[in-house]
């Protein structure tokens, strides 16, 4: 194996939480009731993913723009209050990767400008060699082809990969990819389906490195 691709939220950061308030607050201002629990829906999801899930919830004619400004109302107050929650070991993890010289991307359905700012302010984007973001591919995860093109980045093939991965959609992109998949949940936890080809659950990103170190 010689790279390891990093999901973001509720594996590298603990923002899904974040993004819940953020959807109950826009969806108590469009007159919706609270929407927190569409993040449950669209775990994994790039933009234009997110939007369809909430014109299948809400109607087709559900102002999503709305949606995304109350959203980014919310997250920039909280973010201008709260620093980003960064997961156990996840430092632990990163420092030991590349002194092992492992090729390290990120591969997250976030917008790439909100990646690079989240990577940045935690002080852990020196560590990335690549960063493909859900507005620089056209197919959201569960499709494969934000970890094909995070590999084709680092120069590696899939297989040659790990994957880091909480959500179903983001296990099930990885390993359509061919990409060894691991889980280290969040507020998703594993089905009959991904425990057919995940590594672990882990508990902790820390421990992922422990197991690593172990050999696997």
């Amino acid at each position: 194996m010689k790279a390891v691709i990093f999901d973001m939220d509720g594996l590298m950061f603990d923002t899904e939480r974040v993004f819940i308030g953020a959807w109950d607050y826009a969806g108590e201002k469009m007159g919706l009731g609270k929407a927190g629990y569409m993040l449950f829906r669209t775990l994994g999801m790039n933009t234009p993913s997110c939007e369809q899930a909430w014109r299948d919830e809400f109607g087709a004619n559900v102002d999503v723009a709305a949606m995304w400004a109350y959203s980014r109302e919310y997250q920039d107050d909280y973010y201008s209050k709260y620093a980003v929650s960064v997961k156990p070991g996840l430092y632990d993890l990163l420092a030991y990767l590349k002194c092992r010289g492992y090729r390290l991307a990120v591969a997250s359905s976030t917008k790439r400008e909100k990646v690079e700012k989240h990577l940045c302010n935690t002080n852990v984007r020196h560590y990335f060699d690549a960063v493909i973001a859900g507005d620089m591919v056209k197919k959201s995860k569960p499709e494969p082809d934000i970890y094909l093109k995070a590999a084709a980045a680092l120069g590696v093939k899939p297989e040659e990969c790990y994957a880091l991965e909480d959500s179903r959609n983001g296990l099930l992109s990885a390993h359509a990819a061919g990409c060894r998949a691991i889980m280290v949940p969040d507020l998703w936890h594993p089905d009959d389906v991904v425990k057919q080809f995940i590594l672990g659950p882990f508990d902790s990103l820390l421990e992922v490195r422990d197991w690593l170190i172990a050999g696997q």
